[in-house]
């Protein structure tokens, strides 16, 4: 795939983002209040091992548009574990074949542990049920590949857990790019990073990719959704902590385009790594910086007037948005038919090419 044919299917349906979470970005109130007297959908999740598992539990639950009709945790401590949390309160806890026969069911949220997420993602999928898949999509492209066309063909979404694409900065930048405020975009800087704790650390050491693959993929969705798919990836693994846990801890990829280049960074072991999470596209008629990712702020310069912006430097500031809310509403407006996902098939792929490439992971197995 083209890293124009990319960007262009990402730009193309980004007029659908920008207005879709702008109105949802606002609350939860206001997403349930889109949903009220629509019919819920009926939704499980599959798994309670993901790290945005509870949040996104939380998310299902505030909003008008679902009602949770059952949880599965194959692993009997992580499911005792999970049960003693308040978000998980009063739920039906389900066996996976349970799950997968639950009168009702329209959509099941994968939330499991990333090692096991594509083989249950694929039987959620085989069953004919809409799916939210949490990041990464696992280590094998080809089966990642396989799910998202078997979905296609049946008519069913997968919608993926990379929680900045509903971000207002973020929406703000699809914006400013499908203007062509920005001109051409010729390079492109993120930084994701925190430190991870030592019981943290063991865990994800499990993973060859690191840290890149378990955080830095969140901002290997931005940049791809920004420049498309690149032609060559650069990884640069290091273990720079003097912990010997084997965690890949230190991590950069130099993505390469015929006239851009963008890099990628995630570390385990900045402190106060979330104030300095950062994205930074830089084009021929302005440069867009979004800091931090999490609480967005943006900064704007502009080489001329665009609209109510100036030329020069400006602050651009957001409300407060709570991460999930509008993942769930677009993800009830999709299953509704009321519009097509903001994130082709091809982006999906493409991201999860890169992510592995990135971690100087084999993308054909």
């Amino acid at each position: 795939m083209s890293d124009l044919f990319s960007r262009r299917a990402f730009l193309s349906r980004s007029g659908q983002a920008t207005a879709v979470a702008a109105g949802a970005m606002t609350s939860p109130g206001r997403a349930a209040g889109q949903a009220a007297g629509k019919k819920k959908i009926r939704i499980a999740q599959l798994g309670v091992g993901h790290a945005h598992a509870a949040g996104k539990m939380q998310a299902y639950r505030q909003s008008g548009a679902f009602e949770v009709v059952g949880v599965c945790e194959p692993d009997e401590s992580l499911r005792r574990k999970a049960g003693a949390a308040g978000v998980y309160k009063d739920l039906r806890w389900v066996t996976r074949e349970e799950l997968l026969n639950l009168p009702g069911l329209q959509a099941v949220a994968v939330e499991t542990r990333v090692r096991d997420s594509l083989d249950h993602a694929e039987a959620c999928v085989d069953a004919g049920f809409h799916i939210h898949l949490d990041k990464p999509a696992g280590s094998s492209l080809p089966k990642f590949r396989k799910i998202l066309r078997a979905a296609a063909d049946r008519e069913r979404v997968v919608q993926m857990g990379y929680m900045y694409r509903y971000n207002p900065g973020i929406v703000f930048l699809r914006e400013a790019l499908q203007k062509g405020w920005l001109g051409e975009v010729f390079e492109v800087h993120t930084v994701m990073s925190k430190v991870v704790g030592a019981a943290s650390r063991k865990a994800l050491a499990e993973y060859p990719g690191g840290i890149m693959f378990e955080l830095g993929c969140h901002i290997i969705d931005l940049v791809v959704g920004v420049l498309g798919a690149p032609r060559k990836v650069s990884a640069f693994p290091r273990h720079s902590s003097r912990l010997a846990d084997g965690l890949v801890d230190n991590m950069l990829a130099v993505l390469e385009y015929p006239r851009a280049l963008a890099t990628v960074k995630s570390s385990a072991q900045e402190v106060e790594g979330f104030a300095r999470r950062h994205l930074v596209v830089c084009g021929s008629e302005g440069t867009l910086q979004v800091q931090p990712l999490d609480s967005p702020a943006v900064r704007l310069a502009l080489s001329k007037p665009r609209e109510k912006f100036s030329r020069g430097y400006q602050e651009v500031r957001f409300p407060r948005y709570s991460r999930y809310v509008d993942d769930a509403a677009d993800f009830a407006r999709i299953i509704r038919g009321e519009k097509e996902s903001d994130f082709s098939i091809e982006h999906d792929e493409a991201v999860q090419r890169v992510v592995l490439e990135a971690c100087g992971l084999p993308v054909d197995r």
